[in-house]
């Protein structure tokens, strides 16, 4: 990330981009201090903490829903909330070219996307409870909750265009390589708030085991309430960020003048992007790699909640990786900050393979380790080591990729191309995940098994228990449902297998993409640069 100029540097600094690349390479090896980066690096962690806020209740949803009888298909319907950040890239050019000039490029946008989620909130903290069902008398609206989070994703994504361009503005060029460790702290500190804090709390039992005196019929938070709270922060942060953070005058000037800036143009040059060869082939490797995880990624967390592992205890495991979580990055960013970022993501894939068929392992004997309500604390311990261990390759991947987008990254385009890229790696986990999930049920088989004295028995034998309420007559009955044979850990094999192949046939396509030189990324900056110099020439020669 520190091997080409950012694209602040090239519209902000005083200086033409009329640099050679061995003046660049000898400029950028300078080494990282954020001395006067600082505050920058704060507003950086916060715009990404909202984001991870929306991530967070994204993740809590599922959980809460499956306590109140949703399906493996309905829950594949609500992850469709975050593909707005895997369809970003059509409205990302846009919101790099379009602004108001006194208000501020960036500010234009981050600001009504903020206050439209924070309004969206408070007004959707009125409705939550209905839409969420009960657990006993009402399902839930599943097309409600879709409907509403991906709008307030859908402001997010645009948030995240206009943060990621500011990204690359905010930092001085020697610090560039921490735009991926404020992301990544940013989102997770966002995500422990938006999904650990609200399902420990929301959790009666929890609450009612430690914090209350005498037993409540609610947890300390409720859904609500939380939405409320959050929304309500959202607008004031928002406005203090609108009155007291400017933006540099300079950078838009600089755009300005490029031959082919503007909106009319964004699209023609998003294409020429796209048609480049190494990111065609790094499009495909993104678009697919993630197909490895899938099961592990997407089914894991339901199935214990299946097993019955409480909500609240599924959360409290992922508390103890906050330091962590912040650490992580810090201590990675610097294997990745240098020429070569995604060697390191090679080696947290295989890492991250054998540990997702451990996962999967421990997930399957967890039947046989738990007996009744009280669950030992050593399986507690045991699955989260394994979910630390998974955790980190997965961050580290995360981190790598980043790092790697923002090196190549055309700098005069800086927000939109890497738009793009983290679009594609958005895209091919979220439609792998969506696709493993809704197949969970097609390819599972279950069947209402029901004893000798039910009088049901023709109903019963033709109840394969495919929803809330089949599972509900199945018990009503007499009976239980039994699962013959579960499509989760079908799935978890056949990832596992197509992680080994894809590993063998990708690892030199990868080492080759990691170690092409910058400009072959490049069409804006290249040609800039080539047209300045002949300028330059011609005007010395007369």
């Amino acid at each position: 990330m520190e091997s080409e100029p950012n694209h602040c540097e090239v519209l902000c600094q005083k200086s033409d981009i009329d640099g050679k690349n061995q003046e660049n390479e000898e400029e950028l090896e300078e080494k990282a201090d954020l001395t006067g980066d600082y505050g920058n690096a704060a507003l950086l962690v916060l715009l990404y903490m909202f984001q991870g806020l929306l991530l967070g209740l994204c993740a809590a949803v599922p959980i809460l829903l499956q306590n109140r009888g949703a399906s493996y298909k309905e829950q594949a319907l609500f992850t469709l909330v975050y593909y707005p950040f895997s369809l970003k890239v059509i409205w990302a050019p846009i919101v790099d070219a379009c602004y108001i000039d006194k208000f501020g490029r960036r500010k234009t946008w981050i600001i009504p996307s903020q206050i439209l989620i924070g309004v969206s909130m408070i007004i959707s903290s009125q409705y939550i409870d209905e839409w969420m069902g009960d657990e006993v008398r009402s399902s839930p609206n599943i097309i409600a909750l879709t409907a509403v989070f991906f709008a307030m994703r859908f402001c997010a994504s645009v948030q995240d265009c206009a943060a990621d361009g500011w990204a690359l503005c905010l930092l001085k060029k020697r610090n560039i390589g921490h735009v991926a460790t404020s992301e990544i702290i940013g989102i997770s500190a966002g995500w422990l708030i938006g999904y650990v804090v609200l399902l420990v709390f929301e959790s009666k039992e929890f609450c009612n085991s430690y914090l209350y005196p005498v037993p409540k019929d609610e947890g300390l938070l409720t859904l609500g309430g939380f939405l409320k709270f959050w929304g309500i922060t959202f607008l004031i942060v928002t406005a203090l960020i609108a009155m007291f953070k400017k933006e540099n005058s300079e950078m838009i000037e600089k755009l300005q003048e490029h031959p082919d800036y503007g909106v009319k143009k964004a699209y023609p040059t998003l294409w020429k992007v796209l048609n480049l060869k190494p990111v065609i082939k790094f499009s495909l490797f993104l678009l697919t790699v993630k197909v490895s995880f899938a099961a592990c990624d997407a089914v894991s967390s339901l199935k214990l909640l299946e097993y019955g592992i409480p909500k609240d205890k599924i959360a409290l495991m992922a508390m103890p990786l906050l330091p962590i979580q912040i650490l992580l990055p810090i201590f990675i960013s610097r294997f990745v900050t240098g020429k070569y970022p995604l060697d390191f993501y090679i080696k947290a894939f295989r890492f991250r393979l054998i540990m997702s068929v451990i996962m999967v392992l421990y997930i399957y004997l967890t039947p046989r380790m738990i007996s009744g309500p009280d669950i030992s604390f050593f399986y507690y311990a045991g699955i989260f080591i394994v979910y630390l261990l998974y955790h980190i390759p997965f961050r580290a991947m995360s981190i790598s990729d980043t790092a790697f987008f923002a090196r190549v990254s055309d700098p005069l385009i800086g927000g939109t191309y890497m738009t793009l890229l983290n679009t594609i790696t958005n895209l091919g986990g979220k439609w792998s995940q969506t696709f493993f999930l809704w197949l969970v049920d097609i390819i599972s088989w279950k069947d209402c098994i029901h004893d000798e004295f039910s009088n049901s028995t023709t109903m019963l034998s033709t109840n394969k228990c495919e929803n809330k309420e089949q599972k509900e007559i199945c018990l009503k009955n007499g009976g239980t449902c039994f699962t013959a044979i579960d499509g989760y850990y079908i799935e978890a094999i056949f990832c596992f297998i197509y992680g080994l192949i894809f590993y063998k046939l990708n690892k030199k396509t990868l080492d080759y993409l990691g170690r092409l030189p910058t400009d072959d990324w490049h069409i804006l900056s290249k040609d800039y640069e080539a047209v300045k110099i002949k300028k330059d020439t011609s005007i010395s020669n007369s």
